[in-house]
């Protein structure tokens, strides 16, 4: 009876058994979809973001054979000049069978307004080549480059596309005769922003963020480190602090357009700073970060052993020796590590600056922390509800450089804390 008992006993043992194996079994197999959903929407994404961006990196360019004829060139008014009649003229002379106004207002397009600031340039540059007969390359319009690109499609009606049957009978003749050739787009990397979707670059922007994400890591970085160095070793555990820590916990988590209206308010009304500029977009993004940095360098000091601190204490070392000189140097990597994770989230930003004005239309590269300027995150706002097809495959194209931004800060910041970091 015994022995009867013993085995329905082991049995039962050997069914619970067998039930939590397969619980954790389901449990496993459904954390592994769960991984595998997420990188394939995140597959998803990067596929769609590059199949529509990856155009932006080349440009369609137009070969002219313009006359710099004395009657337009005035050497002693070159910047005045009219350049883009002369673009015009060399355009008619390659296709003297264009007699209306319409059909010559079809033919001005295939070239972007910029070409004339290209010829300009040249021009300027050189003037002993007023007189003669050059060739030069310049941007295609943006129907033109988007033709080119396949984003146009041919065999559709008239009516249903943005370019006309005689622009691509054009087209087509200039392709015969080696006039009109994709190149790098060396335009989107050098150029500020602009109307026309074929001069419209990220020069202004990118710089706009760096010198924002300046401002925000000189600020931040200390008063940060300083913060969690003080909560963590000298601040008393009384209810005050517990209060600051809750509130710093707290603004982790505050929407980030929050502190957009705060710059607004304080920055900008209450001290009268300029809008959109990279100062006050630092001020304010360095607001936001604060938190991050706190916590994360909170975290770094804790992970401290307290023998360290004892062993510095036991031979003498004041509190203040003890912590610059032995607790720092050690939790230092993790600091770093939240300082850059807190950087690659102000990279992200656009709720906050849009509040303090740098959405504006910026077309100079900014050259000082209170010169007008925009960020990369803005700039992509603003492409992305522009009605041209050309500013598409430039937002998906910017969204690329910002990803790749955002990568390397996060590969720098996991370098740092492999390459740093101590296991006690």
């Amino acid at each position: 009876m015994q022995k009867n008992t013993s085995v329905i006993g082991h049995q039962k043992i050997q069914q619970k058994l067998r039930k939590r194996y397969r619980s954790e079994r389901r449990f496993r197999r459904l954390g592994l979809i769960a991984v595998l959903t997420a990188l394939s929407f995140l597959a998803i994404l990067l596929l769609a973001i590059i199949s529509k961006g990856y155009t932006a990196f080349q440009q369609s360019y137009i070969k002219l054979d313009v006359s710099l004829t004395h009657d337009i060139l005035d050497v002693k008014n070159l910047a005045t000049a009219d350049y883009q009649g002369l673009i015009k003229a060399s355009l008619r002379d390659m296709f003297p069978d264009v007699k209306s106004r319409r059909d010559k207002r079809q033919l001005y397009s295939l070239a972007s307004t910029g070409a004339a600031y290209d010829l300009q340039n040249l021009v300027i540059k050189d003037p002993t080549r007023i007189g003669e007969k050059i060739s030069i390359w310049i941007p295609a319009g943006s129907d033109v480059d988007m033709f080119m690109k396949g984003q146009i499609p041919r065999h559709v009606s008239e009516n249903e596309r943005r370019i006309k049957d005689k622009q691509i009978a054009w087209i087509d003749q200039l392709l015969k005769e080696n006039r009109l050739e994709k190149r790098f787009n060396t335009v989107f990397f050098t150029a500020g922003d602009s109307r026309n979707p074929e001069l419209a670059g990220i020069r202004g922007a990118v710089s706009g963020s760096l010198l924002t994400l300046l401002v925000t890591l000189c600020l931040s970085f200390p008063i940060g480190i300083a913060t969690a160095v003080y909560l963590e070793e000298f601040a008393p555990k009384n209810r005050w602090t517990d209060l600051i820590e809750v509130n710093i916990n707290n603004l982790a988590a505050v929407p980030s357009i929050v502190f957009g209206l705060l710059g607004l308010a304080v920055f900008i009304n209450f001290f009268g700073l300029p809008r959109s500029v990279p100062l006050v977009g630092g001020l304010v993004l360095t607001l936001m970060t604060l938190p991050t940095i706190i916590i994360s360098g909170r975290a770094a000091l804790k992970a401290v052993p307290p023998s360290i601190r004892e062993a510095a204490l036991g031979i003498g070392a004041s509190p203040l020796q003890t912590v610059i000189h032995h607790v720092l140097p050690l939790a230092m990597p993790g600091m770093l590590t939240g300082t850059i994770i807190g950087m690659a989230q102000a990279l992200g930003e656009t709720a906050p600056l849009l509040m303090i004005g740098m959405v504006a239309f910026i077309v100079d590269v900014p050259g000082g922390f209170t010169d007008p300027a925009t960020v990369l995150p803005v700039q992509i706002f603003l492409w992305a509800d522009s009605p041209e097809r050309g500013f598409l495959e430039r937002t998906s194209a910017a969204i690329m450089v910002l990803l790749l931004f955002l990568i390397t800060m996060n590969a720098v910041a996991i370098f740092l804390r492999k390459r740093f970091e101590r296991r006690w």
